[in-house]
């Protein structure tokens, strides 16, 4: 049902519950750049952009979701056994993952995920990497803490 949702929201059909105005202290971004911190790719990192140029640069998470975002940013479908679970999941209650907003909770970063459907539902504390991830799966927007953003000096060109 989460895959749906992209052709409900495009047609029309589909108006989300959960469309609060968004809270003026998150800002959207897009992933830039994804990579890994060293050679052996067990490190993730990657590079989050707002339409002003803000960018904050995560990284400290499992360079396996690294992988899985690196692949449904290139739009290779492969979908990890965690990630259909959920799919699952939602299909049974009939709700749809609508946003993931990003926040720094201590030394982490965490994430919030917003579904929306038969019911409301927000899961709270997870990790932001997995977050991210089933965001770009599903195509859905990234919304992260403007504290967190930072104006740079293109830090994109930096990344290989």
């Amino acid at each position: 049902m989460l895959i749906r949702w992209l052709f409900l929201h495009e047609t029309g059909i589909f108006s989300l519950k959960i469309n609060d105005v968004q809270e003026e202290d998150y800002e959207i971004v897009k992933i830039t750049h994804i990579g890994f911190v060293d050679t052996y790719g067990i490190e993730g990192l990657l590079l989050l952009r707002a339409d002003d140029g803000k960018e904050f640069h995560m990284n400290a998470f499992s360079g396996e979701v690294a992988r899985h975002i690196s692949n449904f940013h290139s739009d290779d479908q492969s979908v990890p056994t965690i990630y259909k679970m959920l799919e699952e999941i939602c299909e049974e209650n009939e709700i749809f993952l609508v946003k993931v907003k990003i926040y720094e909770s201590g030394q982490a970063l965490r994430a919030n995920l917003y579904f929306t459907g038969k019911t409301d539902l927000i899961l709270r504390n997870y990790r932001a990497s997995d977050a991210i991830a089933l965001a770009v799966f599903y195509k859905i927007p990234i919304l992260i803490r403007k504290n967190l953003l930072q104006e740079t000096e293109n830090l994109s060109n930096n990344f290989t």
